[in-house]
């Protein structure tokens, strides 16, 4: 298990990580994510010993990593591929990773065998490819066969096999009983292969929650629909306390209320459709209205701040300005059409005040007991000469 308790990390007068808490249980894959300058390698660094927390602490198994006596058979890292002597070869360096710990050279062959690397064993690290050096680093992490592993951007530089095999290899491990985190900016692959996930933005934690939970309370999910009638359906529906967008004349989103819902009060008021579908959003589209205020490296174009052009522009279509755990706003019928951002007329309807989004920034979620049944994916085949420059 990994307990960060109210971590905290200055560097002059900055502050990188404020206050920082969160629980690594055993038995799933917890990831790590949050913009570039969020603090989640500062944090890994701090849990590694490679840092001093300012105030707060970090512990692996109960205690801090420099107080356990054989580190690397309690937990395995991956921080920076690169750190290994490049000037060594890929056999060498695990051998003497293994020689500080007493770890037999058995372990190393099966080490390299596992992460595709036995065919590059006696090159030098330092001509792998970025991915062939990522299958090294992990490598060095499961040297000690440990019980917690920690993992900053596993995938960075992989093949789509690669990250296949990094997925499959984190489930099995999980699947062990053994206490998994994993940092990514890869949202799809997090959507894939973690059970719970801690948002961190610039130094604070934003949410600590399942995925699906996280996606459920910060995501946009409702239903779309193209009626002959749209007008007279989502006044029905309104007045039954759905909260209802009129995009045009024919569209509606719907929001509070389930398509079956929608369907049947559609039958009865014999007004035809066209679409009726359910919208769910994914972990990345939760994830982006989550930490669109909290991005200190912003891009030009597409979420705010001055385009290529000098021309200040604002977020997407769809994604607001507030960025924890807020639903789409809330509008009341006031006679007169909205804009949306597209320029189409837009209506909305009262809405039942019961189904007003919840507005809490600092809303987290408690944790849930590990989850039951659900199978771990084997690791996938290795590829004996790893990723091609």
């Amino acid at each position: 298990m990994i307990e960060i308790s109210h971590l905290t990390k200055s560097y002059g007068g900055v502050t990188a990580v404020n206050d920082v808490s969160f629980t690594v249980r055993p038995g799933i894959v917890t990831g790590f994510l949050g913009p570039n300058g969020a603090g989640k390698s500062t944090t890994m660094r701090i849990l590694m010993g490679l840092e001093n927390a300012s105030s707060g602490h970090a512990t692996v198994m109960g205690k801090p990593i420099q107080e356990h006596s054989s580190p690397l058979t309690t937990v395995g890292a991956l921080l920076d591929a690169r750190s290994l002597n490049p000037a060594r070869k890929a056999r060498q360096s695990l051998l003497a990773l293994a020689d500080t710990h007493g770890i037999p050279s058995s372990r190393v062959d099966e080490v390299l065998a596992l992460t595709g690397l036995s065919g590059v064993a006696d090159k030098r690290s330092g001509g792998f490819s970025l991915g062939m050096g990522q299958r090294l680093g992990i490598a060095s992490a499961l040297l000690g066969d440990p019980q917690v592993l920690v993992f900053d951007e596993p995938v960075n530089g992989l093949d789509p096999e690669g990250v296949t095999w990094v997925r499959h290899l984190c489930r099995n491990l999980a699947s062990e009983g053994r206490t998994v985190l994993i940092s990514s900016h890869l949202m799809s692959e997090m959507a894939q292969t973690a059970d719970r996930i801690v948002v961190i933005g610039r130094g604070h934690v934003l949410a600590d929650a399942t995925v699906d939970e996280f996606i459920d309370h910060v995501g946009d999910e409702h239903v779309r629909v193209v009626a002959d009638d749209a007008g007279r359906l989502g006044e029905s529906l309104a007045r039954s306390g759905a909260d209802v967008r009129r995009i045009d004349e024919r569209r509606l989103q719907i929001r509070g209320t389930k398509p079956a819902l929608v369907g049947r009060s559609a039958l009865e008021l014999g007004v035809a459709l066209e679409e009726l579908v359910p919208v769910r959003p994914s972990l990345e589209e939760a994830y982006l209205r989550m930490t669109a205020n909290e991005v200190q490296y912003r891009s030009g174009q597409g979420l705010g701040g001055p385009d290529l052009n000098g021309k200040q522009v604002g977020p997407p279509q769809g994604m607001p300005p507030q960025g924890q755990y807020q639903g789409q706003p809330q509008g009341q019928y006031q006679g007169q059409p909205q804009a949306v951002p597209s320029g189409a007329p837009q209506q909305q309807f009262q809405q039942n005040p019961q189904h007003q989004a919840q507005q809490n920034p600092q809303q987290q979620w408690a944790q849930p007991p590990a989850p039951q049944g659900r199978r771990a994916a084997e690791p996938g085949a290795e590829n004996q000469q790893g990723e091609g420059r």
